[in-house]
């Protein structure tokens, strides 16, 4: 599917106002350092497509097609660090819309300390600063496998990778 097709990833709120929920966006949006509301939502969406699959494959686990879509289901979202080892199908009903944002690319950044906050995180991956297994990368909201997790750096030819460049994270 072309990107400039007139499908939407993401589904906006019933309601256009409502105070206490356009506050708790506007906090994620702060705190994971988005840059609109539109992929939040389409974090939320994801999330909401998890669920119903999780629903669904709650209610045929006793045939082995079943048994077989649930391993492979649980086995991608363990791999892309949404869930523990441990987890089940029931846990993937009482994930919550930060346990997708954790795992995106610009927020990765921040975590390792490559970046002091989310929206300079967020400015180094879109400037092509970021590689993921040798790999540049500048889309912040790409999802990082569990495995990729290492292997996110500054590219070798980046500017910041001198420790003294002046944009450099402040070592804690």
């Amino acid at each position: 599917m072309a990107l400039g097709s007139n499908t939407k990833f993401y589904e906006t709120p019933n309601h256009p106002y409502q105070g206490e929920r356009i506050a708790e966006e506007s906090g994620l949006i702060g705190q994971y350092g988005l840059k609109n509301k539109e992929e939040l939502w389409r974090a939320q969406s994801e999330l909401r497509s998890y669920r119903r699959e999780a629903r669904k494959l709650l209610g045929q686990t006793d045939t082995a097609s079943g048994a077989k879509e649930t391993e492979e289901f649980l086995g991608r979202l363990k791999r892309i660090g949404v869930l523990d080892d441990t987890d089940s199908l029931d846990d993937i009903l009482s994930l919550d819309v930060t346990d997708i944002l954790e795992r995106r690319l610009q927020t990765v950044v921040y975590r390792k300390g490559l970046a002091n906050t989310t929206r300079q995180a967020r400015q180094f991956v879109s400037h092509g600063h970021v590689t993921v297994e040798g790999q540049r990368v500048t889309r912040p909201s790409k999802k990082i496998d569990v495995t990729e997790e290492s292997a996110v750096e500054f590219d070798e030819n980046s500017p910041l990778t001198d420790e003294l460049h002046p944009e450099r994270a402040e070592e804690q």
